[in-house]
């Protein structure tokens, strides 16, 4: 069902032309765990993530489990918050796309890497489970955006967390062209 999930999803983004503005330059990777999930294994994700060249966004590989550690780790440290959002996409950081989200009802919430603590820092794999609790405590509640402006050598990354593959794929492109509509009017 995650992989179905996830190959739908993958056509509505690589349908979008504005999806590939979006990409950051860690490229995109987006993510679906299993009903109860436990390890990195339990998630879907995208082999090679997703990325972009002649303006448009397309997948590496197909969908498999075990294919992202950095948003599978998301994933199941949100799950511990709220088990039915099982999926999460990055997307790269813009103030506008903040906005953007903000305007769109969505619950908002940051971390601060320069925050981080020692002990956060020297293990890998510590960050993103600090940041999701961090971001949890700032909002009260499991957010739809997390988001953080990156610290020196990070890059700053918007997350998207949804119930499914395909709500966080709709939610992306969505966000992508408003992004871009709002970039041609400036």
């Amino acid at each position: 069902m995650e992989i179905e999930n996830l190959k739908k999803a993958l056509k509505i983004i690589t349908s979008s032309p504005e999806f590939a503005h979006i990409i950051p330059e860690v490229r995109t990777n987006l993510v679906m765990a299993k009903i109860d999930a436990k390890t990195e294994e339990d998630v879907a994700g995208i082999p090679g993530r997703i990325t972009a060249a002649n303006g448009q966004a397309f997948a590496c590989r197909e969908p498999a489990f075990g294919a992202s550690s950095h948003m599978a780790r998301m994933v199941l440290n949100i799950q511990k918050h709220d088990s039915s959002k099982r999926s999460v996409i990055n997307i790269k950081y813009h103030p506008n796309m903040v906005e953007i989200c903000t305007k769109l009802g969505l619950i908002v919430s940051s971390y601060e890497r320069i925050n981080e603590p020692d002990d956060v820092k020297e293990s890998e794999g510590k960050t993103i489970p600090w940041g999701v609790e961090e971001s949890i405590k700032k909002a009260g509640t499991v957010p739809d955006v997390i988001y953080h402006k990156g610290a020196w050598g990070k890059e700053p990354i918007i997350c998207l967390i949804a119930t499914d593959a395909v709500e966080s794929a709709r939610m992306s492109v969505c966000i992508a062209r408003l992004f871009v509509d709002k970039k041609k009017n400036s």
